[in-house]
């Protein structure tokens, strides 16, 4: 460490002594700085004149890259060029670790600003070389280490940056890219910044990151998002057109993660697991589809997605098993018994299953008939009753049996014979507001009306 110290200021020389020099001089300049920028001793001692320099360094390069496309010319040096801009990305990346010195006298320069153009530059080159992919990375790295842990460069960033760049970045079939965008995004996002993310267009930005994660969805980025997500869905306010496209678009991405992952929640039947992301994210999905699934406007696609309506139930099912096997979070419970499970992330996970499965039978004869065919109707007579680990999960249940018997005889006839074969509750049913009559020998399910008083 000693010696890496006192190399500090002949390196910062050479380097001063570079900025003029041809490519190849800058690069090795660079290059040994940072390398000594990866330890500790040498971060606290720079100057400014150092990020000035290297600065100075990456406008020229930058200059030098717009005229020679400007000009529709080949650029001289071209990969040197390319070489030069991520060693000094690399340099600024390194210096920036654990430095709020080096962090603020960086964006005070202009780094920030310098640095966003540059990539916007870089990416209209269009060419796929793992010259410009690396310079790419390291650009996006430094972004990330100077925004750590320092709400002034966040701002500056997201001030430069938002939404377009990252917009931009999370669309590359590059995964490092892609990856070290979206550690820029939740480095910098704030309460304030994720309300900006419900903008008309701006939530395009939390999909894409969403997308980025289909495969690792447990990340609590993904918790936040489908959180966001959710709030704008339940929203009053009757959404835009454009909105209402874009979520239209993908719909059938949500339902497939929630398909996919659905099966995480049993991961909550122990204790030990009751933090598990990819559990949360499961209950997250479920949030967002009834709340997708309880507006017109999305209802008729969701209705129609292959499979959902199928794993909600299967979901209901294996839950409701689970609760039945052994006392947990899943099993129903009609008393407070402390604030523990009160406060549990799947506390309604029941009950909003019971509710998409309502949704998606809304005047939906095919549904209603998958239903019946999947045995799901006794399943969610089996789950009416007071659950203080599913709250209105009665409300939930008439809600879900209305829908299902809505024009739909042999729905009501199979509701009839369970009640007089004692596979349903008479009460439950009498609490739903429906009762068994008898008519010409058949057994008819019928509302009931209070009677005038």
């Amino acid at each position: 460490m000693a010696a890496a110290a006192g190399a500090l200021p002949a390196a910062a020389a050479r380097l001063g002594r570079a900025v003029a020099a041809a490519p190849e001089a800058r690069l090795e300049s660079v290059r040994a700085l940072a390398g000594l920028f990866r330890e500790e001793q040498p971060r606290e001692m720079a100057k400014e004149s150092i990020f000035r320099d290297l600065l100075e360094i990456l406008m020229s390069a930058s200059s030098e890259i717009e005229q020679a496309y400007k000009d529709s010319c080949e650029l001289v040096d071209r990969d040197t060029c390319l070489l030069l801009i991520a060693e000094c990305f690399r340099c600024l990346r390194n210096a920036c670790v654990e430095c709020a010195k080096n962090q603020h006298a960086m964006r005070n320069l202009g780094l920030i600003s310098t640095s966003v153009h540059l990539i916007r530059l870089l990416h209209g080159i269009q060419i796929k070389e793992e010259l410009l992919l690396t310079a790419l990375r390291c650009s996006l790295q430094f972004l990330g280490n100077i925004a750590a842990g320092n709400g002034d460069s966040q701002n500056s960033i997201w001030k430069c940056a938002f939404p377009d760049l990252f917009l931009m970045c999370l669309t590359y079939s590059d995964k490092k890219i892609v990856a070290y965008c979206c550690m820029v995004l939740f480095t910098c996002l704030n309460s304030e910044k994720v309300r900006e993310l419900l903008y008309p267009g701006n939530l395009t930005v939390a999909l894409h990151v969403l997308k980025v994660y289909k495969e690792q969805l447990e990340s609590e980025w993904s918790v936040t998002l489908l959180e966001l997500i959710m709030e704008k869905v339940s929203e009053k306010n009757p959404v835009t057109s454009e909105e209402m496209n874009l979520f239209m678009r993908h719909a059938d991405f949500l339902a497939g993660c929630f398909k996919e992952k659905c099966e995480a929640v049993l991961k909550l039947t122990s204790a030990a697991d009751a933090e598990d992301e990819e559990a949360l994210v499961a209950i997250r999905l479920l949030d967002v589809l009834c709340e997708m699934t309880s507006n017109n406007g999305q209802l008729e696609h969701l209705q129609a997605l292959p499979g959902l309506l199928e794993t909600a139930i299967d979901t209901l099912r294996l839950t409701h098993l689970a609760g039945k096997q052994a006392v947990n979070i899943f099993t129903a419970t009609h008393t407070m018994t402390g604030q523990e499970e009160i406060s549990h992330p799947a506390v309604g996970f029941k009950s909003h299953l019971i509710r998409l499965i309502g949704n998606l039978c809304y005047k939906n004869k095919e549904n209603q008939d998958k239903v019946y065919e999947l045995d799901g109707i006794p399943l969610i007579l089996d789950n009416c009753s007071t659950d203080d680990n599913n709250p209105f999960v009665n409300q939930w249940a008439v809600y879900a049996i209305r829908n299902l018997t809505e024009q739909n005889e042999r729905n009501q006839e199979l509701i009839a014979q369970m009640e007089e074969k004692g596979l349903a509750d008479n009460s439950a049913l009498e609490s739903m507001g429906l009762e068994i009559e008898k008519q010409d020998d058949k057994l008819i399910l019928r509302s009931v009306r209070k009677k005038p008083s």
